[in-house]
């Protein structure tokens, strides 16, 4: 049984990744669309972590958090992105098995670390709400480090069952996958083999990796509201109810469809649904994130115009 695996396994040595359209005008039109929406998602995030660098009052463990969230998204589109708007463009869509299981692991670390840096935020802002007090104790340099460097620990972790256990099935043909990128779902669907205890840790693994999070950041949304109902000046109420469901909605709209995507029945499995589901978490929500987070933001904005000024000061 074992050799019959491996003769499996090598009889697919490429995929090939059949994206959104066949028609030419409309690959046209999207890959002018998508290219335009990348460029403009690399030019927030990196103008994120450039401000926050140089400016030395942006210094602070919700911008820390900021900047590795920018980060992330810029590398979580790009693993996804370039290779889309090039198969958009070329007749040949093939991707080798390494290169699709390089890819899977890459885009699954960098999913499970947006999903916990979320949760990390959030909780960053209900210290700062509920326990201001306590705040520069609970949330020292260190224990930022700390927590950031679990996040990528349990990335890690995360990818590599979710990679190992995707990958290591017999995949004897057909090797068209119905995505735009090798994500575990599209790719299960080619196996040669049962891939019921893959549904059953696909949903556990979910469970822990994204339903945990999202009930934690609810949970400390709902003692952010608390917090802010006890406000007396209705002009700030608005504004903190404004920028909280701003967050809320930007999380609903990353959570929602990756719960969706990997915590489902493999009977759910619906390739052109599953496509406009994984544009939402991976690249609306990256193209969103500086807007909703950041570019909102009186700090944000001061730090751009004292960067400005010193280089027109400069000149």
């Amino acid at each position: 049984m074992q050799s019959l695996g491996k003769e499996n396994h090598s009889s697919v040595s490429e995929f090939l990744l059949l994206g959104f359209s066949s028609d030419s005008q409309v690959r046209l039109a999207l890959f002018s669309f998508f290219l335009l929406l990348y460029l403009i998602t690399l030019l927030g995030n990196g103008l994120i972590v450039t401000l926050i660098y140089l400016d030395s009052h942006l210094h602070t463990p919700m911008y820390f958090f900021l900047s590795v969230l920018s980060l992330v998204d810029v590398s979580y589109v790009t693993t996804t992105m370039p290779q889309m708007l090039v198969n958009m463009v070329c007749p040949k869509n093939t991707i080798s098995w390494g290169a699709c299981a390089a890819q899977m692991f890459i885009f699954l670390v960098l999913g499970i670390a947006e999903c916990v840096l979320y949760a990390i935020m959030a909780y960053d802002r209900y210290v700062a709400i509920c326990f201001p007090l306590h705040y520069p104790l609970l949330m020292s340099r260190p224990i930022c480090i700390k927590m950031v460097t679990g996040c990528w620990c349990i990335s890690v972790a995360g990818a590599l069952i979710y990679t190992v256990f995707t990958m290591q099935l017999p995949y004897c043909g057909p090797n068209k996958i119905n995505h735009f990128f090798c994500e575990v779902p599209a790719v299960l669907k080619l196996a040669c083999a049962d891939t019921s205890f893959n549904d059953h840790l696909d949903f556990i693994l979910g469970f822990i990796l994204l339903l945990v999070p999202f009930s934690l950041i609810l949970a400390s949304y709902v003692r952010i509201f608390a917090s802010i109902l006890r406000i007396h000046s209705t002009q700030g109420r608005l504004k903190s109810f404004s920028t909280c469901a701003s967050h809320i909605t930007v999380v609903i709209m990353f959570y929602g469809p990756s719960m969706i995507m990997y915590m489902r029945p493999g009977s759910w499995y619906d390739p052109e649904r599953d496509k406009k589901l994984a544009l939402f978490y991976n690249v609306v929500s990256a193209f969103l994130n500086p807007v909703i987070y950041s570019l909102r933001n009186k700090d944000v904005k001061r730090a751009f115009l004292n960067v400005l000024g010193h280089r027109r000061t400069a000149q």
